[in-house]
């Protein structure tokens, strides 16, 4: 399992994750945006779905500055322009996970693995996603186990650009439908959880995904911590930062 070891220096780390960034819901963007010039943290890791959907790194344009810069650039503008005064990780979810080292070299962005172990402030951190855990949702792990694989990715990634972005709004629209319908999404599964914790020597699971923010505890002295999506147009606007100190952790509301 994949370690990062912080710094001496970092006295502060910041976790954000399910933002579901997209050019039709600017108060997100506006959030974020703010967050990231605004933040004190030593560090950000943002734990998967930044976006709502990423179909590829060469939906990026070669100059993010040009007068014409797209949705993308403009992510990936502000991405690098935190990474140049903070230290940066970006670990994939399952809306963005074609997020490639093209993308991250562009934005001095560190790839994180998923599962990844942090270790600060004398504690192991095991930080993940969350979605490899939601054992109960069979159909979506075997749809994830297909276009994980290298294959699927180099015959998708190989089709145009426009026919990409096409299959991802209608990928979106039959998981909007679903919603709609009514659909249980199954949650985190404890024993899964928990093994994972044991083998990586940790005591706290920090993840996304969900959309349930909350903290569970999974007995043994084990503690599953769950981030806040973000949607800044809901009737009860949610952006929400979870903030790691020697003290410990500590849910930070920012709109």
């Amino acid at each position: 399992m994949a370690e990062l070891v912080a710094p001496p220096s970092w006295r502060t780390v910041d976790f954000i994750s399910d933002l579901h960034l997209q050019a039709a819901e600017p108060a997100t963007f506006a959030a974020w945006q703010h967050y990231m010039d605004s933040t004190l943290a030593d560090a950000v890791f943002i734990l998967g779905d930044l976006f709502e959907v990423w179909v590829g790194d060469d939906a990026v344009s070669a100059d993010l500055s040009g007068p014409t810069a797209s949705f993308e650039d403009r992510c990936a503008r502000l991405i690098g322009q935190t990474a140049g005064r903070l230290a940066l990780f970006f670990m994939r979810g399952n809306r963005d996970f074609l997020v490639g080292q093209q993308l991250m070299e562009l934005c001095n962005t560190r790839l994180l693995a998923d599962p990844s172990v942090l270790l600060f402030a004398g504690q192991r951190w095991l930080l993940s996603h969350g979605d490899a855990l939601c054992l109960g949702d069979v159909d979506y792990l075997a749809f994830r186990q297909q276009v994980r694989s290298a294959d699927w990715q180099q015959a998708f990634l190989a089709k145009p650009l426009a026919e990409r972005q096409a299959i991802a709004r209608a990928l979106r629209q039959r998981s909007e439908a679903r919603k709609r319908s009514g659909a249980v999404y199954a949650d985190v599964d404890a024993r899964a959880a928990r093994q994972w914790l044991q083998a990586a020597q940790a005591h706290t699971l920090i993840h996304g995904h969900t959309h349930q923010p909350a903290e569970h505890d999974l007995g043994q002295g084990l503690t599953r911590v769950v981030l806040s999506d973000w949607d800044a147009q809901a009737v009860r606007p949610r952006a929400e930062v979870l903030r790691l100190s020697a003290s410990g952790l500590q849910r930070i509301a920012l709109l």
